[in-house]
């Protein structure tokens, strides 16, 4: 999702959200001696859950499950989750965690119920290897949480605007445009030379995320730091080429400079103020829910340049300090069994991690009706089960962060490129040091 790193929302959102994450009162504190038991679940962006709720209350009528935080800003979202579980007091029931800081969470396991003791190894065939794996912490003897979704990635794109350019609209076509990132960069030159009142993509830090976790992704399989958890912002080829691919992007003009997730950036969506964005799987409910129903049929989705890669996925945990556990960790097994995965992806598009649910032709065979009935299915999930994981390090989120301000700050005009890689290399380490 949610990683998910992902999913930093609309402002309105991100209002409502943190005032809702504001509340104290832990998962089911408050409950009234002969009423239901209330499980509070936290997350950050478009899970799809609405629905799956309410099949499990109706099923479960001694439970009333309540959401905080849907549409909520993830840099945000997680000191405020790191709050609660230092303070032993504050959080959910049921807690999503991004895989960018899974590795954080996963240094203080004894913040969270090992579900290992409560069946859930039973259910490791439900999920990919690697993504079970990531759930699990370094000596394999506690799982920390059982997976949401994966990232697969694509390219969405506007029919009306690349018509409005003269480019080919069939998405078939449009994937043949660019076979690699520079190809992409001379489509983006084309439209941009036909001055449509749109720039060609909408921030340069989504595509330099996309590129470094598809280059990462095949190659050394890390990108901030090693598997020793060596900060290697410097010195992996992986950064660095994926960095300056994303100069070259801002070189050519394509970028409408959009601060990613920020206000600015929904209204450009609002007012078709770019014709690309990277979209991995979840970014499908994103741009539903910010393009609005009036651009229904105008966003398709074709093949991402280069080769693969995966961006996002989330993870549901249990912390320890909830009030009714045993009934959290079967929501959380609900949550993400096949069954769970396939209604989250029918109800907000994130792709599911269980490979029994990304054979189910209710995913294989899906189509999405906003983005003029792409197969979605056919174009996020066969290749889900060869997706390469990109290795997370212990201070990933803080790392990515100082990255991408060197990145937006070159963007924007502010350095040159070679003073924004040795900011970002600078402030890498001391935000690694803290």
């Amino acid at each position: 999702m949610l990683t998910f790193t992902r999913r930093r929302l609309a402002a309105v959102a991100v209002v409502a959200a943190t005032a809702l994450l504001g509340t104290t009162a832990c998962g089911g504190g408050d409950d009234a001696a002969d009423g239901p038991i209330t499980l509070t679940v936290d997350v950050f962006g478009q899970f799809g859950y609405a629905d799956l709720y309410q099949e499990y209350m109706t099923a479960n009528p001694g439970v009333k499950i309540v959401e905080r935080g849907t549409g909520g800003n993830l840099d945000e979202y997680s000191p405020k989750l790191t709050q609660w579980l230092a303070a032993g007091k504050g959080a959910g029931d049921v807690v999503a965690i991004e895989e960018g800081l899974l590795v954080e969470y996963k240094a203080n396991p004894q913040n969270f119920v090992n579900l290992l003791d409560h069946g859930a190894a039973d259910l490791k065939g439900n999920f990919l290897d690697w993504k079970w794996n990531q759930g699990l912490t370094a000596d394999g003897k506690q799982l920390i949480g059982l997976g949401t979704d994966v990232g697969g990635m694509a390219m969405c794109y506007r029919t009306d605007l690349f018509a409005k350019a003269g480019l080919p609209t069939d998405r078939e076509a449009v994937s043949k445009l660019w076979p690699t990132w520079q190809d992409y960069i001379k489509v983006g030159e084309q439209f941009t030379a036909k001055k449509t009142g749109a720039s060609f993509l909408d921030a340069a830090t989504n595509t330099f995320n996309t590129i470094l976790l598809q280059t990462a992704g095949n190659s050394s399989g890390y990108s901030y730091y090693d598997t020793g958890n060596n900060l290697v912002v410097g010195s992996n080829p992986a950064v660095k080429q994926a960095y300056d691919t994303t100069m070259d992007i801002i070189d050519s003009g394509l970028s409408g400079k959009y601060g990613s997730w920020s206000e600015e950036w929904v209204s450009a969506f609002k007012q078709s103020k770019f014709a690309t964005i990277a979209c991995p799987a979840w970014m499908t409910g994103v741009i539903e829910g910010h393009a609005g129903a009036g651009a229904k049929g105008k966003w398709d989705i074709a093949q991402i340049p280069g080769n693969g890669g995966n961006w996002g996925g989330s993870f549901l945990a249990v912390p320890k300090q909830s009030k009714h556990q045993a009934e959290a960790i079967e929501l959380a097994k609900f949550l993400t069994s096949a069954k769970g995965q396939i209604g989250a992806f029918k109800a907000k598009g994130p792709l599911p991690s269980s490979p029994q649910a990304l054979d189910d032709p209710a995913i294989m065979d899906s189509k999405n009706a906003y983005f003029s009935e792409a197969p979605v299915g056919k174009i996020f999930a066969e290749g889900a089960k060869s997706l390469k994981p990109v290795y997370m390090g212990p201070k990933n989120q803080a790392v990515r962060t100082e990255v991408e301000n060197a990145v937006r700050s070159v963007e924007l005009g502010k350095r040159s490129p070679e003073q924004g890689w040795s900011d970002a290399v600078a402030n890498a380490e001391k935000a690694a040091a803290k």
